[in-house]
């Protein structure tokens, strides 16, 4: 079964390209949670290994959209950190995911067309970007602190998921 996003009380959050942006704790564009309560990422983090077997996600909720964009992201991340034995050649690894273009709703490399609605504005669509790419540097950071252990060696438990395809899409 689908585990879908536990923030589905949208009242105050607000939107870009149909998406809730909800708070993240880290600082930059997107509003600040507090430390100790679970963010989308975590709650991404924690569904990845389960999400990532099904090919259909039944949408419940504008946030279980956003779920399914960052269970496609970690997916990319293991990808990229699938052959770096180390966490600091996995950490190079991710900063240089974190340098790639962010392409949004209506433009070439947006992974999921339709999932969405297009920016009705340059403006929306310059927001949409930005959190978009916050929320992955957020996400990827997060990421290397379980796919690695503490001793800096990869943990096969987490890397193993980087051969799955999620919804059937093959990543880059």
């Amino acid at each position: 079964m689908v585990h879908h996003s536990s923030f589905v009380d949208e009242e105050g959050i607000s939107k870009a390209c149909g998406c809730p942006l909800f708070p993240l704790k880290s600082h930059g564009p997107a509003p600040d949670s507090d430390q100790d309560k679970t963010d989308i990422v975590d709650e991404a983090i924690s569904f990845f290994r389960a999400n990532v077997f099904f090919r259909n996600f039944d949408i419940k909720s504008p946030a279980d959209k956003l779920l399914i964009y960052l269970t496609f992201h970690i997916n990319v991340a293991l990808k990229r950190l699938e052959g770096c034995r180390t966490l600091t050649v996995g950490n190079k690894a991710i900063i240089n995911l974190g340098l790639e273009n962010v392409p949004v709703p209506g433009e070439q490399g947006f992974p999921f067309p339709g999932l969405f609605p297009i920016p009705k504005s340059n403006g929306e669509a310059e927001l949409f970007r930005d959190y978009l790419k916050e929320i992955r540097e957020e996400t990827c950071g997060r990421l290397l602190s379980v796919a690695y252990r503490a001793n800096g060696t990869p943990n096969k438990w987490w890397l193993a998921f980087a051969k799955r395809k999620f919804m059937n899409i093959v990543t880059p």
